[in-house]
Parts: C-alpha cells; structure tokens; sequence
C-alpha cells in the first residue's frame, strides 16, 4: 500500500522564528513542550483562548477570509475559541459558509452570475469557475513552499490537477495518509445496516444484496416499531442533487468494482466498461423494485431532500442504506451519542456486498485517493492572496495547528498519558460531540488540507477517531459487541476488501467530474446524469420492472454514452 513517508511536516519557509518558539515547532522533531504546556487553567467545561502558551504574535493582525463551500455544513460562532487560538498563532480567521437551499450548480451560478466571489472557495463545479476567470492560478504559490509542494502530492498527482491552460487552480485538501495508515473509519460506500439487526440475528454472515434484504425483512415483521412505538424503516435512499449517488453506482460494487465512480475500468482488458447497463445493476435495481413493491423501502426515498434524509436517520428509525461515511456518520453518530441511541443499537456498520456469495469486494479503498475534481482555491477577489496561500499551507504542515483543529486543547478537550498517548474522558468525547459545544469551541476548518495517519510524534494518530484506544473507548457497548462478534477492529474489517494497490488512473470519476459540454463526451456525460436523476426512480417504483427498465434504457442510449465511453477510453488508453 501506498502511503507518504514524510521526513518533516513543518515548512521552515511558512512559519516565522517566533512562531516557532511558542508553537513548538512542527517537525518530527516534536518539542517535548506540549502546545498547553502546564500551564493551562482551563476546565473541561470549556476552553480559554489564553489555556495556549501565546504564540509571540498575539499584536500581528488579524486578516478575515472568507470561504464557501458547496457542500452542507456547520458554522461555528464568531466567537469561536479554537478559530481565536488559531488566529492569534497565524494572523488569519476564516469566516466559513455552506450550501443552504440551492444545489451545488446553482450557488456556482449564483456567484458566478454576480461577479464577486469569496476568498476561498470550494465548488463541485470548478471548471464554471475557471471558464468565468474567478479562480487565481495557484502554480507560484505551490512553488514558494517546496515543502508543501513535494510531500502533499507527487509530481504526477499535481498534474492530475493542471487545467487545459496548463495552470493549478485548486487543491484538494483530503485523502492524505502521513506516515502510517491509521484508519479505522470506512470514508468510503456501503451498504449499512444497525448494529441491532445485526445483533437481533445472531450476528450472521451477510455476503450478498438479497441476504442483506432477507434480513432486514425478518427484523422489520419482528420489530415493526421501536421502543417508543415509532415505526422502524427498513431502508431509505437518498437520492437529491447530486448525492443521488446513493442509488444509481451500487451495481459497480456488487460486481466487486473499485469506486471509480463513473465507469468499471476492466483491467485484463484495459477497456471501459458501463456499469449503468450492467448485468449486476439490473439484478440490484430489481431487487429495489421487489423491495419497493413489499413496502421495504421508504417511500419517501424519491422526493426527500438531504437535510431530511439525515434528520430521518437521526431518529434511529433507519435499519439501512447505502451511502458514503462521510455523508452521514458525522452528523448522525453525533446526535445518537447525545440521546442515548448509540445504547440502543442504532449505530450503523458497513457490509461488503456482492452479487453472488464468494465474490471478492472493494468497496474499501486502502491506498490514499487523489480526487482531482475539486478542492480548495483562492478567487480573483481574495484580499490578500500571499497570506490566504500561506495559511492553507500552514494549516496543515504544522502540528500544533493540525493538533487544535482535530484533538482540541490540551487539558480541555484531551489529555496524556505517561507514556505520551492522548486519550479523552468521557465527558470531553461527550463535548466534543454536542453541537453548542461544537460552534463555540471545536474549529476544525475541515475543507482546508489536512492529515490522517499517523502523527509526527510516532506516536499518535492525526485524527481522534484514529487513534485505536481511543476509537474502542468512544464505542457504544452495542457497537463494541458486533465488533467482537465479527472478529474485527475497525469499520474497514467488516467489509474485508481486497488489499491493493490504486491503478493510476484511479479514480476515474477525477476526470469525467471535470468534463463539460464542450465535447461529445462531456456532453453525454451531462444527459446521462440528468437522464439517470430522472429514470432510476421510476424503474425501482415501476409496476412492471422489465417495461421500466426498457423505457429507461430508451432514454438511456439517446444520451449517446459511447461518447462519452469513448473519451473516457482515451483517458485510461494515457496510462498504458
């Protein structure tokens, strides 16, 4: 497997003599002076932003990015005391904004239609950004941090990003293992079910898409209700905007394909193949159909937006899904730790599934995954381009910093042991977990570049959730006991993929997200996203599933997807 063997995490060139006295530096060569020191006074009720041994710059001033992401998020108050520390260390605080009631496509539009731009900025839809001149080219700047340069990405994966204008507009800022992998979270596809299914059924051996019904099946006759006699649900599908994911590219994944997202890269072959006309995803879209017509699957699937999708799976009422971790778990554990529904059971784990018993799955991807696409760029309009480049570099390349954005301040939000390992309370994961709690103290700026793996102490994870101690301890008894049961540690052993190696093209979606309809292709691409939002509805509703599937299919070949199969064959035809 491939991970990045750093030799040093700090930039000399990024961080002034000053800063480095009160941060401790950054490199492997960890100051033995903790970012609190002993001096702390905080309690673990709440942080100060005076528990963090000043920086030296406490009197530089203070610059305020803004940044939009087109994505759903959390803000955090104005107040916020981590973002405080942070900007009392590097003289930047960032205003963040998320998507509230428009798609990706159109807050691009919106901003793009208005001709003002934030300083940051993060879009599924960069390349409306470029085209309109909003973004600054970001190969200068990646230049004066060499640093940065070379450990972030290699120099081939650097040049997945180059536009057709030659120039680097964005970085993504996740995917990226330092050191040794500690992952213990699945950040990729499943289908997901209860732990207290799981348990119900004597923790059976689920392989495929029709045991994962049958069992689901089974608990809902026995358990149509939940305690509290709200009705269970035993299967939702999100399908709004562009998460519509959820439903439409199971078929690669039963058929045992990697997430390459937009095609099935053969590679005895070396051909592309089409999963959305696949042998496998008429077998998973009928299963959906049957489903459907018995009642099992929410009805609600097809009209709902994502904000509640999650408030639905907040409840605990959901059995099932497919879905990506990060779209939900983040959210969704949250709130089931804060009422008690973690105890019961309605914590949701990841099974590996496939068409037919026996056949290996990579629904987990174990190598870091660039994902050229999208990421985070500087606009036109920043303020001050010079300081905005070097807080993302600084954000990420100093420990400290890395520390306060994910573990929290020392003696507030974690501790250490005698042995140098961090740890939580129970009350401090409590905290970190509550939402008040959350926009007044935590600041993660999780759209800016950052690390998994393991931490330039050789000691500790980057993340909490990585840290093996700490990831049991802030396990639900539930959750614990199907771990056990399964004979497993982590997220990533209940599914068991194969262990390999990224191809490198991988993944092809890096590239088809960045098509446009300036090619047949591109153009194709668009009308089958648009054909597929439209159709896979109606087939898994149909009364009759082969009718349906025939009308789909006629909608289907009038997108012309061979070209787009076609410039997506002479993308992978580059790598041979």
């Amino acid at each position: 497997m491939k991970f990045k063997k750093l030799t040093s995490l700090m930039l000399v060139t990024a961080v002034t003599a000053s800063m480095l006295a009160g941060c401790g530096g950054g490199s492997n060569e960890v100051s033995s002076t903790n970012s609190t020191g002993d001096n702390s006074s905080a309690s673990a009720g709440g942080g100060k932003t005076d528990a963090v041994e000043s920086s030296g710059n406490e009197n530089q001033e203070i610059t305020e990015f803004s940044y939009f992401i087109t994505m759903p998020g959390k803000e955090i108050n104005d107040d916020n005391e981590i973002a405080q520390i942070i900007a009392e260390k590097t003289g930047v605080k960032v205003k963040e904004t998320w998507l509230t009631g428009q798609t990706a496509a159109e807050a691009t539009g919106t901003l793009v239609a208005g001709g003002e731009y934030p300083d940051f900025i993060d879009s599924d839809d960069m390349s409306v950004l470029v085209d309109a001149g909003a973004l600054l080219p970001l190969d200068e700047y990646i230049d004066q941090y060499p640093e940065f340069k070379e450990t972030w990405f290699t120099e081939a994966e650097w040049d997945k990003f180059r536009q057709p204008d030659g120039h680097i507009y964005w970085i993504n800022p996740f995917g990226n293992t330092y050191g040794e992998s500690k992952a213990t979270t699945h950040n990729d596809e499943a289908f997901w079910i209860q732990v207290k299914v799981l348990e119900w059924a004597g923790y059976p051996d689920i392989q495929t898409l029709d045991e994962y019904f049958d069992l689901l099946e089974s608990y809902i006759e026995a358990n149509p209700t939940m305690e509290d006699g709200t009705e269970n649900i035993a299967y939702t599908i999100l399908c709004e905007d562009w998460r519509y994911f959820c439903l439409e590219n199971a078929g690669q994944f039963l058929a045992g394909y990697p997430n390459d997202g937009s095609v099935i890269v053969n590679k005895e072959t070396m051909t592309i193949e089409d999963y959305n006309t696949s042998e496998d995803t008429i077998k998973y879209l009928r299963k959906l159909n049957e489903e459907y017509h018995k009642g099992y699957v929410d009805p609600e699937s097809f009209t709902q937006t994502y904000d509640e999708y999650i408030a639905k799976l907040s409840t605990g009422r959901v059995l099932g899904m497919v879905d990506q971790w990060w779209n939900f778990a983040y959210t969704v554990n949250d709130v089931f730790k804060q009422q008690g529904l973690d105890l019961k059971g309605c914590n949701y784990v990841p099974l590996g599934l496939t068409t037919e018993r026996g056949m290996e799955n990579r629904w987990h991807t174990y190598d870091d995954t660039v994902n050229q696409a999208s990421g985070i760029a500087i606009s036109v309009d920043c303020k001050d381009p010079d300081k905005a480049f070097k807080f993302l570099v600084d954000i990420c390349m100093d420990q400290e910093l890395h520390d306060l954005r994910f573990w929290g301040i020392e003696g507030v939000d974690y501790l250490v042991d005698d042995e140098g390992l961090f740890y939580r309370t129970d009350e401090m994961r409590k905290n970190w977990a509550d939402t008040a709690y959350q926009a007044a103290h935590r600041c993660q700026y999780s759209y800016f570049p950052q690390w998994g793996g393991t931490h330039t102490d050789g000691k500790n994870a980057m993340k909490p959730e990585e840290q093996p101690s700490e990831f049991m301890s802030d396990m639900a008894e539930p959750l614990v006991k199907c771990f056990e049961a399964y004979g497993v540690t982590t997220y990533p052993g209940m599914i068991d993929s194969v262990v390999e190696t990224n191809a490198e093209w991988f993944p092809m979606y890096s590239f088809s997200n960045n098509f446009t309809t300036e090619t047949p292709g591109g153009t194709a691409w668009a009308l089958m996203g648009e054909c597929k939002h439209e159709w896979l509805p109606k087939v898994v509703m149909a009364d009759d599933f082969d009718k349906g599937w025939q009308d789909y299919m006629t909608a289907y070949s009038a997108c012309k997807p061979e070209d787009f199969l076609s410039e997506m064959q002479a993308i992978l035809d580059t790598f041979k």
